[in-house]
């Protein structure tokens, strides 16, 4: 009996940060669909091990990049060298990030700034730079940005993070115009998950977190990787330019 082909036959995806959370559930729901996962992040040992974890669990190969999406010299040798070994680069989801917190802006160094601005914006500046590029002269492509529903609600703690995101979803719409129409950028703000890190939240908080939310609930990492295939497959072929909160209904509350 044949079976009908999967969403993302024959694509080639890259997924930064793709070693733990929402970034792993990403990259095994895309080897789900079919894709060729390409998984990275700064660590190479990590990478090897998620990326044959995946292989073993969908029977399609999965190879590691360790790539830090803060060096901005090193993405364009990246992102060439998976066009050179798998013919081409037809998503991108740009999911590495750090999430600093700080007591009070005063105690923000410029260390500290620099670097949340590295990862979570220049980077995937010029991720989308160079694989958009690369994409159109393929024939097309989809990029995924994972911001945060913190750039539209950001808390005192996380104004830098916030701040960075928000450009992110800035970025989508100008991308979502510069590379159209053959590429579709679109950009995906992630709630409260059930991920590494709320794995480190106390009772109380967590409490806090889900009583103000309609959903009742924390986010399934499964449901937000969801999202992001439907967008990397043609079955979103006319969403681009797209800020889409998944937040078990945070943007609905005033």
């Amino acid at each position: 009996m044949s079976t009908s082909p999967r969403l993302l036959d024959g694509k080639v995806a890259l997924v930064t940060g793709a070693t733990r959370g929402l970034g792993k559930a990403t990259a095994l729901a895309l080897s789900e669909a079919g894709a060729t996962v390409i998984v990275s992040s700064r660590k190479a040992d990590q990478c090897e091990a998620v990326a044959e974890e995946i292989t073993e669990a969908t029977g399609i190969p999965a190879h590691p990049l360790a790539l830090h999406v803060g060096d901005w010299d090193a993405i364009e040798p990246a992102v060439d060298a998976i066009v050179a070994e798998h013919g081409s680069i037809d998503v991108v989801v740009n999911n590495a990030g750090i999430a600093p917190l700080a007591p009070t802006s005063l105690e923000v160094s410029e260390g500290l700034f620099t670097k949340t601005i590295d990862v979570n914006l220049k980077g995937p500046f010029r991720l989308m730079a160079v694989a958009g590029d690369r994409m159109v002269k393929g024939g097309g492509g989809s990029i995924i940005n994972i911001s945060s529903i913190g750039s539209e609600r950001p808390s005192p703690q996380e104004a830098t993070y916030a701040a960075a995101k928000n450009g992110l979803n800035a970025l989508t719409r100008a991308f979502a115009q510069e590379y159209a129409p053959t590429v579709r950028v679109n950009c995906i703000m992630p709630g409260a998950f059930a991920s590494d890190m709320a794995a480190d939240w106390d009772e109380e908080f967590l409490g806090l977190v889900v009583n103000r939310l309609p959903a009742g609930r924390l986010g399934d990492p499964r449901e937000l990787a969801g999202m992001v295939v439907h967008l990397a497959s043609d079955q979103a072929g006319y969403t681009t330019g797209a800020i889409i909160p998944v937040d078990g209904g945070r943007t609905a509350v005033y």
